[in-house]
């Protein structure tokens, strides 16, 4: 670790105060759902790992405790208590109480931060039922307690200690995480796995103690950082090269870390970061990433005389198959919009550029048999994309009543209103007859699938326009496919899909998915993707008639009959007749829709590849994990 450097209140700066978090909380953490009551954590994490980058810091750990309570623990120097020179108290106390009082203002305390500009630590306590912050410094060991973001237990020296650090315990306040106060020990521990990738060599560990008899524990360090990344990402994945290509350097005090391999799938996975946060929407630094390595592949395939008179490659052709890391720790980076999801810093392409340009080459010169690999592989995309090109025009929908004739299945609505109408995605035609006679045909489209819909995970895009389930989406949808793609051309702002609640239907639902995520993946990210719920079970007791769309609910039921009632079990939807499958599964007032969401595009990118691939033993390693999750899975 680093020399002790100056460390004090002078490193502090306060710039305003907190009631705006308690009026408008969701401005500062996102939202006060489930995702906002994650975004607590990181901003005490980021603190941490603040520390480590500034090089005083080498452990970070995160528990939750019964109760759905949090401690995150770092070995840094321990924030000040010495009083503050403006707010005339301790320096601690005024990080935690003062919106943007915090060392990420000043350069020489940290040269590069990641967190929502230092408002962090305040956000947190002000949106916490209690709050305990432990510093050991100096030899001694002080406690500071606060309540609802005021302070409670003012800052005391509490003994002795040889170590350093922080420990922040704190527990989200209910009234304002109204909608659920429990952590998800898998979304904490997927993104402290993530930071330990994006940066080498520090030790994380994250601990869910709420079950004393199932204690978990998992530990995260790369030395390899973000070369690792690329190799978890590649888990299952046929390699087209056996080593991970990395790049790192410093321009302009931005530092740059790329890492990158091609396999023989047919997704791109560009993955740009900046101080730790993906940049879900790309930027600069993505923008400097692309270009660079389009250029240096074309320059490669001419002076090796790979290319044929004339040739060249297209952007998509050089990325076809690729998992990179795009990395950088900027001092001040500038962000398109309020969510950091978009990195419009100029300097970063240009330090991007240096530094891909020098390691890219480098690598291309050392790997002359992966070189060549890499560039025929993007030639052999450059065929495709002409190929799918040609296929895409001929998908390209005027009318449903196509002169193709694959989308005269579409039974269209009689709304253009894309915000009113919804189009249902049935399996099989027997369904498909009673979801046409039971719909409200105002609104609702039923787009009936007679066959399999391919599996895009092993197919390029040419191929998959081969797909006449697939072409028929397409030309229902409006919205064209691959870089023609125009979310705003959507004909229905609803896509429901409804199978049948067994193992083909769930088999169908995961290819449909998979279709979206990879192809038309706007529309799972503007929220137009829905699933619906059919009920597994009538029960008829009399004249009344009630659904059960689940075991539990199921069982609810019966215990509240005083008779034996009638049970059905629904095997698929071709069973109902239009007037159920409306009452069950189609009616607004009644149905129940599941929303398809992005939380995490990386995650849902490994997931899609290792169910869809070809990687067996990935596959059934995902599914034992995952087995005690399955519900109403028909065998």
């Amino acid at each position: 670790m680093a020399n002790q450097a100056k460390y004090d209140s002078s490193n502090i700066q306060i710039l305003e105060g907190l009631e705006a978090v308690k009026k408008r909380p969701g401005m500062y953490i996102g939202s006060t759902g489930p995702r906002g009551l994650h975004h607590l954590v990181w901003e005490i994490v980021d603190n941490g790992v603040d520390e480590a980058l500034a090089g005083y810091a080498n452990t970070i750990t995160v528990e939750i405790l019964p109760g759905n309570i949090i401690r995150v623990e770092d070995n840094g120097r321990g924030i000040p208590v010495d009083i503050h020179p403006k707010s005339k108290k301790p320096t601690v106390e005024t990080v935690f109480t003062v919106l943007h009082a915090g060392g990420k203002f000043d350069h020489n305390a940290y040269k590069v931060a990641g967190g929502l500009h230092g408002v962090g630590a305040s956000v947190v306590n002000a949106l916490s039922q209690y709050m305990n912050v432990e510093i050991s410094m100096n030899g001694k060991k002080y406690e500071i307690g606060f309540d609802h973001g005021f302070v409670k237990k003012e800052l005391t020296e509490v003994g002795e200690t040889e170590k350093t650090g922080t420990i922040v315990t704190f527990l989200p306040d209910p009234e304002v995480f109204s909608e659920s106060q429990e952590f998800e020990f898998e979304i904490l521990r997927n993104r402290i796995q993530q930071l330990a990738f994006l940066n080498k060599g520090i030790q994380f560990t994250i601990t869910d103690s709420r079950n004393h008899n199932n204690i978990i524990r998992k530990e995260y360090r790369y030395e390899g950082g973000v070369r690792e990344y690329v190799d978890f990402l590649n888990i299952g994945k046929d390699k087209i090269h056996p080593t991970v290509a990395y790049f790192e350097g410093e321009q302009d005090n931005i530092l740059v870390e790329i890492a990158m391999q091609y396999n023989d799938g047919y997704a791109e996975n560009i993955y740009p970061f900046t101080n730790n946060i993906n940049n879900a929407e790309g930027g600069t630094h993505e923008e400097g990433f692309k270009m660079t390595l389009t250029r240096i592949l074309n320059n490669y395939g001419k002076t090796a005389n790979i290319f044929k008179k004339d040739e060249s490659l297209q952007g998509e052709d050089a990325r076809e198959g690729l998992v990179a890391i795009v990395s950088i720790k900027h001092p001040d980076p500038q962000f398109e919009g309020q969510t950091k999801s978009k990195l419009g810093s100029t300097d970063a392409r240009r330090a991007v550029i240096a530094v891909m340009s020098e390691g890219l080459d480098r690598f291309l010169l050392e790997n002359p048999s992966s070189a060549k690999i890499i560039v025929e592989k993007a030639m052999m995309a450059q065929r495709a994309r002409i190929a799918a090109k040609k296929a895409r025009e001929a998908t390209r929908r005027k009318s449903p009543l196509d002169s193709l004739g694959f989308a005269s299945k579409l039974a269209d609505c009689r709304t253009k209103d894309a915000t009113k109408s919804e189009i249902y995605i049935v399996e099989g035609d027997s369904a498909g007859g009673s979801a046409k006679q039971g719909r409200d045909s105002e609104y609702q489209a039923i787009l009936p699938l007679r066959g399999k819909v391919l599996n895009v995970e092993k197919a390029r895009l040419d191929k998959a326009l081969q797909n006449k389930e697939i072409v028929s989406m397409i030309q229902a949808f409006g919205t064209g496919i691959g870089d023609e793609f125009q979310i705003e051309s959507a004909r229905y702002q609803k896509i429901i899909i409804m199978t049948d609640a067994d193992v083909d239907g769930a088999h169908i639902r995961t290819l449909l998915l998979t279709f979206f995520f990879r192809y038309m993946r706007q529309l799972i990210e503007k929220g137009y993707v829905y699933i619906a719920q059919p009920p597994l079970f009538k029960v008829q007791f009399g004249k009344s008639v009630q659904y059960a769309y689940e075991e539990k609910e199921l069982e609810r039921i019966l215990s509240e009959l005083s008779g034996k009632p009638t049970l059905q079990r629904y095997k698929g939807l071709g069973e109902m007749n239009p007037e159920q499958l409306w009452e069950t599964t189609m009616d607004p007032e009644t149905r129940t829709l599941l929303q398809v969401s992005l939380e995490d595009a990386i995650e849902a990118d490994r997931i899609f590849s290792m169910l869809m691939g070809d990687d067996v033993s990935s596959r059934r390693e995902f599914i034992q994990e995952n087995a005690e999750f399955v519900r109403n899975l028909d065998v």
